[in-house]
């Protein structure tokens, strides 16, 4: 039998997890030692060090070549439009795959050898090194181990709990280790993963630099993940979605047919992991300050640290930032500068994430006595509204480059009109509104493929939008430390501090355009939206939109109803920017570039043609909140071969036959 991309490929992974390895402790891809004997590794300081920051690069995201690099990651959600809907959005074309998919089990063997082979000799005694070091790295290696874990738990929710290494000289073994723990279940497993990795690590990171997991970095993760898992049981209860859900199809295993719940109900469940969510996310927030907003957008000496964070060559001073990324000039380099200046590497915003931010005054843009001053231009847009979007929605006529001006290759000195009819991904405006969130005002970082500025993984910040968020879904008001958050997040962005005005100034159907305005197809409360509000305007384009809105069940209304992807008024007085030869449309007309105005005033970037899928809109189907399971992984898991007979379970919606759609939900 062939034992590969599934638990049985586990076996082969042994000698991988100790090839390639950096030499370096930083946090960059580094060529590895040319050899190392197994038998003699992993006993000493810096060969743990150099095993578990090798996994950094392959698991948390990070800038690249040809890429929008982090700042990208929420293309193809209601945040932000790329010229291509992804196959979720277009029901009918996410199909279940013969082999591959998100069963895989290489990441979780690496760190379990780590684990297995170094806790019992740290245990006696028997690592070279300075101790606190040593605990450090095991740390380390507990949280990537649960980093891993909830990628699963997002992606497939029910996934087996694996601890330990296996031999594949017993297949039965292997069969068994592959049946698949209640998504609560690992999510209490990361948690403790997290848990010990809290107790082991230092408080920061031996490099000196952040480069490297700490305390406060596991504290945040831990918050992010007991979130998740406490509003996904929320909004998903009662659905095959969660254990003992109607439907689940755990129930028809018969290791998963008696599940019972730790604190006895999913309502214990949900307040366990909520409260677990508020506790963690306080011991960062209260510990990390924000840094400083001046609201100064140009200029050459990074004179403000909030707007100038993004794009920090060393962001190590920005106490915000917990973890990041080095890039080095003759080492490791990516394309985001080059982008950032031109039109995001056609990752643009959409229209409903901008008009989501509110006016400098706390009011909602519809608002009576708002000072909207309209979506006519730009300028118009920006105009006295939250401080986040006048620093970050790029604007024609700025300056793009303020130092070593024309030492760089691939610049644009100023912010050209919108280039919305180019359809090279390197030049495309595809929305029109593009951001600034990362820019470098350099001119060295526009040598094209050569940027070097960092890269965020993990930021203070959400520590606090987790205990808002955490607080307000556990016990439906916000305590006064929820407030003293939620006040600091506004007063940073130039935004009133009194939300409970704009919570009386919200009108949730004027606000549908938003994703986060919905749970379950229903419109979640004026408090809770302004509370999610607050979350997609701080960290837009930082790559959780999708997370948020798979655990707020937030596409629901999508599954009957389409909806479109925006950008700018292009048929407005935008329009006189450009030349007729240049906004060329029409459904049937292959030389279109742009939407007809007859469908929208607002450019639909993904409605251009009608040959296209996504021309009739986005919309969902429920089975698409969890990936199907390939059938290979079935087979492999059966002891006759058949994915009928395997102890893994498909998940809600999808079927055990390659190549189909969902049906059912």
């Amino acid at each position: 039998m062939k034992f590969n991309s599934t638990i049985f490929r586990l076996m082969q992974l042994g000698l991988v997890a100790l090839v390639g390895l950096a030499s370096c402790n930083k946090y960059l891809d580094i060529a590895p030692p040319s050899s190392i004997i197994p038998e003699a590794y992993l006993d000493e300081e810096s060969q743990l060090a150099a095993y578990t920051v090798n996994q950094y690069a392959g698991l948390f995201p990070s800038h690249g070549n040809w890429s929008f690099g982090t700042f990208g990651i929420d293309g193809n959600t209601d945040n932000m439009a790329i010229p291509t809907l992804d196959n979720k959005f277009i029901p009918g074309q996410w199909r279940v795959g013969s082999n591959g998919g998100d069963w895989d089990f290489s990441s979780i063997y690496q760190m379990n050898y780590f684990i297995n082979t170094v806790v019992p000799k740290w245990k006696e005694n028997r690592i070279l090194g300075n101790s606190s070091n040593i605990s450090h790295y095991i740390g380390e290696a507990y949280f990537l181990r649960a980093y891993v874990y909830f990628g699963k738990l997002q992606a497939l929710g029910d996934f087996p709990i694996i601890r330990n290494v296996m031999s594949d000289k017993d297949k039965n073994i292997l069969v068994e280790a592959s049946k698949r723990s209640p998504r609560n279940e690992v999510a209490r497993f990361i948690l403790s993963d997290l848990d010990s990795a809290i107790t082991l690590l230092n408080q920061s990171s031996p490099d000196g630099k952040k480069q490297r997991i700490s305390k406060n970095v596991a504290q945040l993760f831990k918050s992010r993940v007991a979130l998740y898992e406490g509003t996904w049981l929320k909004y998903f209860s009662g659905t095959a979605f969660v254990p003992k859900g109607p439907g689940w199809p755990g129930a028809a295993k018969s290791y998963n047919s008696n599940y019972a719940f730790p604190t006895g109900s999913i309502t214990g469940e949900i307040d366990y992991f909520l409260t677990q969510a508020m506790e963690s996310a306080a011991a960062v927030a209260d510990n990390v300050p924000l840094v400083s907003n001046t609201g100064i957008i140009e200029s050459a000496n990074n004179e403000n640290p909030y707007f100038s964070m993004f794009g920090a060559v060393d962001m190590s001073s920005y106490g915000e930032v917990l973890l990041w990324r080095q890039y080095n000039q003759s080492l490791v380099t990516h394309n985001v500068p080059v982008y950032a200046q031109r039109g995001n590497y056609a990752v643009g915003l959409t229209r409903g994430l901008v008009e989501s931010f509110l006016m400098s005054n706390g009011l909602p843009i519809y608002a009576s006595g708002s000072g909207y001053a309209g979506d006519d231009y730009i300028a118009d847009v920006r105009k006295n509204r939250d401080g986040r979007l006048q620093l970050f929605l790029k604007e024609p006529g700025q300056k793009n480059v303020l130092v070593n001006i024309g030492q760089g290759t691939h610049y644009t000195l100023i912010e050209p009109t919108p280039t919305v009819y180019d359809t090279d991904w390197e030049r495309r405006y595809t929305t029109g509104y593009t951001i600034r969130k990362g820019i470098s005002y350099d001119g060295l970082q526009t040598l094209n493929g050569q940027g070097f500025t960092g890269s965020i993984t993990f930021r203070a910040t959400e520590a606090y939008l987790n205990y808002m968020e955490a607080c307000y879904e556990k016990n439906q008001n916000l305590d006064t430390k929820a407030q003293a958050y939620w006040r600091s997040l506004r007063t940073r962005a130039k935004v009133d501090q009194d939300f409970n005005a704009t919570i009386a100034a919200t009108q949730m159907e004027k606000e549908k355009k938003d994703w986060g305005a919905y749970s379950a197809g229903q419109f979640v409360s004026p408090t809770l939206y302004n509370i999610r509000r607050e979350r997609r305007n701080e960290l837009m384009a930082e790559g959780l939109r999708w997370m948020d809105l798979k655990r707020w069940r937030a596409m629901d209304q999508l599954i009957t109803t389409a909806d479109h992807f925006e950008g700018f008024k292009l048929w407005g007085p935008m329009k006189d920017w450009y030349k007729p030869e240049q906004l060329i449309y029409g459904a049937t007309n292959d030389k279109s570039v742009v939407s007809d105005p007859a469908r929208s005033e607002y450019l639909r970037p993904l409605e251009i043609r009608s040959n296209a899928l996504s021309y009739t809109g986005v919309k969902f189907a429920m089975a698409h909140y969890l990936a199907p399971i390939a059938i290979e992984h079935f087979q492999l898991a059966s002891d006759d071969g058949t994915a009928e007979n395997s102890v893994i379970y498909q998940n809600p919606g999808w079927s055990l036959i390659s190549g189909t759609a969902p049906t059912g939900l």
